[in-house]
């Protein structure tokens, strides 16, 4: 197939009459409904199953309401017209020659819902206030994801907006927003939009979306949007009524439902559409990148895949503020990193599930499922922190095949880390969050680990103030898809054997019920410059961000060791020395002696200085033991230490060359004793 290529407005000529060809002002998009400045509304769609379209508009009042606008067909299944007294805030419905009436595919609003009427929506009546935001880049980001829904009380666009200059003092710099296109019901994840142009009208008008982000903006926080590229849902997806070809006519499906149409016959309007969608929340929302969601179930064997093209257009919609596309991938591909002239995908990063399965077995001592390839061993998290990926193409006994791809000479930024996500924490019997499954010791160790390694870290919603609130799974759907739905996440979670056991049965959340969506609203926390946990995140954040070193990302300049049962160092090589030590022990009191491994060395004429630890007072932590230089190292059981290289003292000079008495500040306090009373022994 040839690949398809849109530019940031795509110029639609309108056929009349039969009389030839006129051409009109340039549209934003190939498909919807667009206001034409002094000229009404005009509309367009891809409809190859309907021989005759109308638009119909809908009012309060009947004998207000817009006669219908019979759309011409241009021959190439797009039926197309303008209606003249059309504008802004206008209902409208498609009507087939059989006399039912659909929603807009394209749609940029559904006030009513994925069932009810389409709006028209002008973007150009917002006056947007971040004309000298340059975008983002990904070095030194740290993303934070959220659910609309559940991230306030109220659930909308403009309580969330009051919330993001916590998220500054954290030390934030990207939100990335769950999935907020139009899905059925009351409250959702998202992942099941059927109008993908069109903002959830649940959470608010697709203006109060822009003001978040311009807001965000204002404080210098990027806003990326997690994207569903791979299904439609289940409810209220009208598509198939104008053309059967958006779902692939080989019935390749996923764990979702039907795949899409990428690469069979007549998807190339089916590549305009999603190709238009990803330019289109760039352009209107002034968005700074996407998450496209599942990516290893998009399916495109053309000869360049969506995903490319993708990549082309959203950087073209952009114009000259940077973007960031990042990938989830279950299946660790890099050549979605890869640029597009060595035949890759051209997108910036990915997000690593590696390291956080492996993290979580270190942490709560389950294996199970998905998580019976990791052991959470020092080794293992040397590893992660290292490469980034741990599986770059070794069989895995989970899904009993190869899986993964090397990362060797790929930046460690590109690479997104996470101790908690939105299926992670809800992959789990009560939707616990992993700090309700571990010490509060070993937490605060792991979370240094985390936020120190190179890799690029994203928060979960309330992680930062040590929620206890569960994010569980949750859909508003009705018999006889609510059944299938409550059927599909029993599979999904038969294979943590743990929540099949009968006791646990009672206390499992309906996922169809609003309890599960109430009990995973976030509180509103007065006092959450206090909260210890918001203190150590917003330390650590800072560490990372300050120090020379750890500001690097070089995983390359990285090396670790094992010292331990569960305990490991990783020495970050600086510039100029400036070396910093990472000691990490997730077990109990640890004593490296004798001190045989190189990275605990210091640099030459240098010594290692304290520079944070997990276990501080302020994280209501309990403290450490003394790490003195020249004297033997006792690591405290569940911390992590933080060490500088400094400058050392000057040393006393060196004993003659064959005196065997070395310098008594060398040498351990019982052995001086010792010596003492043996000279005084012989004097006597």
């Amino acid at each position: 197939m040839t690949p398809t290529t849109l530019t940031p407005t795509t110029r639609i000529e309108d056929k009349h009459d039969g009389r030839g060809e006129r051409e009109r002002p340039a549209r934003r998009l190939p498909i919807g409904a667009e206001v034409q400045p002094g000229a009404g509304v005009h509309f367009r769609i891809w409809a190859p199953n309907c021989e005759k379209l109308d638009v119909v508009f809908a009012s309060e009042n009947e004998a207000d309401a817009l006669e219908p606008l019979e759309l011409v067909p241009e021959g190439n299944g797009y039926f197309s017209g303008t209606a003249a007294s059309a504008g802004d805030g206008v209902l409208y419905r498609y009507r087939t020659g059989s006399g039912d009436c659909y929603p807009d595919p394209a749609s940029r609003f559904q006030p009513q819902g994925p069932h009810g009427p389409s709006q028209v929506v002008d973007p150009g009546q917002y006056a947007w206030h971040d004309h000298d935001w340059k975008g983002l880049r990904l070095e030194g980001q740290v993303f934070y994801e959220l659910h609309l829904g559940t991230f306030t009380p109220e659930g909308t666009w403009n309580a969330a907006a009051e919330r993001l200059h916590r998220l500054v003092e954290l030390g934030v710099t990207a939100i990335e927003v769950m999935p907020v296109a139009e899905f059925a019901g009351a409250f959702g994840w998202g992942y099941d939009g059927v109008d993908l142009f069109a903002p959830y009208h649940v959470y608010g008008k697709p203006d109060d979306m822009r003001r978040f982000v311009d807001r965000a903006h204002e404080l210098e926080l990027g806003v990326i949007l997690d994207v569903v590229y791979n299904h439609f849902g289940p409810d209220g997806c009208y598509h198939h009524a104008f053309s059967s070809h958006y779902v692939h006519k080989e019935r390749r499906g996923n764990d979702w439902g039907d795949a899409l149409n990428f690469d069979g016959p007549d998807s190339g309007p089916v590549h305009e559409y999603f190709i238009a969608n990803a330019g289109y929340w760039v352009s209107e929302y002034h968005l700074d990148g996407l998450r496209l969601d599942a990516t290893h179930a998009i399916h495109d064997r053309s000869t360049e895949h969506i995903l490319a093209q993708i990549s082309r257009h959203a950087r073209a919609a952009g114009g000259q503020r940077s973007l960031l596309l990042i990938a989830e991938n279950e299946a660790q591909n890099v050549r979605l990193l890869r640029p597009h002239d060595e035949g890759g995908y051209g997108l910036d990063g990915v997000w690593n599930d590696d390291f956080h399965h492996s993290a979580r077995v270190a942490l709560t001592g389950h294996n199970e499922a998905y998580y019976c390839d990791y052991r959470g061993t020092p080794q293992e998290l040397v590893s992660a922190v290292k490469w980034s990926y741990l599986f770059q193409g070794q069989f895995c006994k989970w899904q009993q095949k190869l899986r993964g791809t090397c990362t060797f000479g790929i930046p460690a930024a590109r690479f997104v880390t996470y101790l908690e996500n939105h299926d992670q924490v809800a992959n789990s019997a009560r939707g616990l969050r992993l700090k309700d499954l571990t010490s509060a010791a070993r937490y605060r160790a792991m979370a240094a680990l985390w936020l120190l390694a190179p890799q690029t870290p994203l928060l979960f919603q309330g992680q930062e103030l040590g929620s206890s609130r569960p994010f569980l799974f949750f859909a508003d759907h009705t018999d006889p898809l609510a059944n299938s739905i409550r059927e599909g996440r029993r599979q999904e979670l038969a294979g943590f054997q743990s929540t099949t056991h009968p006791d646990l049965r009672a206390v499992i959340a309906d996922p169809l019920s609003r309890t599960a969506f109430q009990e995973s609203k976030l509180d509103d926390p007065a006092d959450y410059r206090e909260n210890p946990t918001f203190r150590l995140f917003q330390d650590l954040l800072k560490l990372r961000r300050e120090d020379p070193t750890f500001r690097l990302q070089r995983s390359e300049s990285i090396h670790g060791a094992v010292l331990g049962p569960e305990g490991f160092a990783l020495r970050y090589l600086g510039d100029g020395s400036n070396d910093r030590l990472l000691l990490v022990n997730l077990g109990r009191d640890l004593y490296p002696m004798p001190n045989s491994e190189p990275l605990l060395a210091p640099p030459p004429a240098m010594q290692w200085s304290l520079l944070w630890y997990s276990e501080h007072p302020r994280y209501e932590g309990s403290g450490i033991s003394p790490l003195e230089p020249g004297r033997p190292w006792r690591l405290s059981g569940n911390c992590t230490v933080v060490l500088a290289a400094r400058p050392a003292p000057p040393r006393p000079e060196e004993p003659e060359m064959g005196s065997t008495q070395p310098e008594d500040d060398d040498v351990h306090p019982a052995i001086r004793r010792k010596r003492r009373e043996n000279t005084d022994a012989s004097r006597d």
